[in-house]
């Protein structure tokens, strides 16, 4: 629904957030899809499902770790746009473009689907029957190969270590060029006009609103990537590759990894439903159907 009502281009957004906000939706749609209703609903209660051929698996596997990697940087993309926006005044006209935008999630796209590329090769049949792949099972190489230890320090660093420093530090400048301007425009009004005046002034509404918007997107998203940033640090430094389905870890990751998935749209929500005109444009959406079929009556 968000991808139809921002794909419209009604919602009085420039070209370049509705491009960012439409791949966010999009990864974020991935997510759904792979991270949660192929990888935990179809493998876990469908037995005979497509899913247990390798190459479905394989596939699979390398959209899960794309679908997370795109909605985590397409956020920060977006994140650093409106930095740039918000606090460097002259790059601004050059950056916060429609085209600069689609060059952005071209080149984040691209680099994510090569980061992704050997997933699938981690994997080898775990199952032949009449010459049939069946399943996934983990090769023996994984966690003895250089090259595997260095693509997981890889992947660590791209969806857990880095996005979070990167959200707070942008999120931050930009909290602080707000609260700057605030101030001078505060004390300009003061001495050209009434307090009354002063907190009347639309200018500063929306930069307050601009702030806690910036603080709740990091917020949420730390509160729910964190979780699974810690698990991976401990299982990082007791070097445990394997535990039993009762165990507290087992539980712990699953918590995890449903706290992450969550966190995947929490942002789509935010920027959308906090911008009037989207809100607008879905009311007309869900109220379409009733008006077609009260239309088709009378």
């Amino acid at each position: 629904m968000t991808v139809l009502i921002l794909s419209q281009g009604k919602c009085s957004l420039s070209e370049g957030v509705t491009h960012y906000m439409i791949a966010m939706a999009t990864a974020d749609l991935m997510v759904l899809v792979f991270n949660v209703i192929m990888s935990q609903i179809v493998m876990n209660n469908f037995p005979g499902s497509l899913l247990k051929y390798t190459s479905a698996c394989w596939l699979n596997v390398f959209l899960q770790g794309l679908s997370i990697q795109l909605s985590i940087w397409f956020t920060i993309a977006f994140t650093f746009d409106r930095f740039v926006a918000i606090c460097c005044n002259k790059l601004k006209a050059m950056y916060c473009t429609g085209r600069t935008a689609n060059v952005v999630i071209f080149i984040v796209s691209a680099l994510n689907i090569m980061v992704n590329i050997p997933l699938p090769f981690r994997y080898e049949p775990a199952l032949i029957l009449n010459n049939v792949q069946w399943g996934c099972r983990t090769v023996t190489s994984y966690l003895t190969s250089s090259a595997w230890a260095a693509h997981r320090w890889l992947n660590n660093i791209s969806n857990m270590f880095l996005p979070i420093p990167l959200l707070l530090l942008l999120n931050s400048l930009t909290a602080h060029h707000i609260l700057v301007a605030s101030r001078a425009r505060r004390a300009l009004k003061s001495s050209r006009g009434s307090a009354g005046e002063m907190g009347r002034d639309p200018e500063l509404k929306t930069r307050r609103t601009s702030i806690i918007l910036l603080f709740t997107i990091s917020g949420c998203f730390i509160v729910l990537s964190a979780p699974i940033t810690v698990i991976h640090i401990c299982v990082g430094v007791t070097q445990i590759v394997a535990f039993q389905g009762s165990s507290s870890l087992y539980l712990a990751v699953g918590v995890a990894f449903l706290l992450m998935c969550t966190s995947s749209y929490t942002n789509t929500c935010i920027y959308a439903l906090t911008q009037r005109g989207f809100r607008e444009e879905m009311n007309k959406l869900l109220k379409y159907p009733s008006s077609l079929l009260c239309k088709t009556r009378y």
